[in-house]
């Protein structure tokens, strides 16, 4: 048995420039980004207290949603341990799940440490874990978030904006700054 609960749904990315990025994916004929500017963040890095400021964007290409991630500061987060070690580029897979303290649970019992993580209050718990004896590289950060009415109906109208899309309005702007 697995630890994680059920198809890979989402690969996130980081990058260092929101609107480059956003121009190539456009470019492979990837949209509309849904975009979210300015987000303040307050999670747990490595188990200490972090609040750092992200920009996001969301798309879908079929069913697997795609994520880039863009902090706005040089604050040490998950975000920024990444570029340093890599660069901008693939940074984690995501896994959806019903019953996040069951999976957290089974993250425990595999000795999975967690690296990233806050969500409470804001409606949606996320972790970030790196499994240990990783078979590949791909696999080294994942990221499990909860599944809420809230987020099921945020990735049904991001997969569907996707699914009907004909080219026009590719970038859309949400909330944020």
């Amino acid at each position: 048995m697995t630890v994680l609960p059920g198809p890979i749904r989402q690969i996130g990315y980081v990058v260092t420039d929101l609107d480059r990025a956003l121009a190539s994916w456009i470019e492979l004929g990837v949209g509309p980004w849904l975009v979210m500017r300015g987000l303040p963040m307050r999670a747990l890095y490595r188990g200490e207290p972090c609040e750092t400021t992200l920009s996001l964007a969301l798309s879908n290409s079929g069913e697997l949603q795609l994520e880039l991630i863009l902090q706005e500061d040089d604050t040490p987060s998950i975000f920024t341990e990444f570029l340093v070690a890599n660069g901008p580029g693939y940074h984690q897979l995501a896994y959806w799940t019903e019953d996040f303290d069951a999976t957290m649970k089974a993250v425990e019992d595999a000795g999975w440490p967690v690296i990233w993580s806050g969500g409470e209050g804001f409606g949606v718990r996320f972790a970030y874990v790196e499994p240990t004896n990783s078979p590949a590289y791909i696999s080294q950060i994942v990221e499990i978030s909860e599944l809420t009415d809230a987020t099921v109906a945020s990735a049904t109208f991001i997969r569907d904006a996707a699914a009907g899309w004909d080219g026009s309005d590719p970038i859309r702007e949400l909330g944020g700054q």
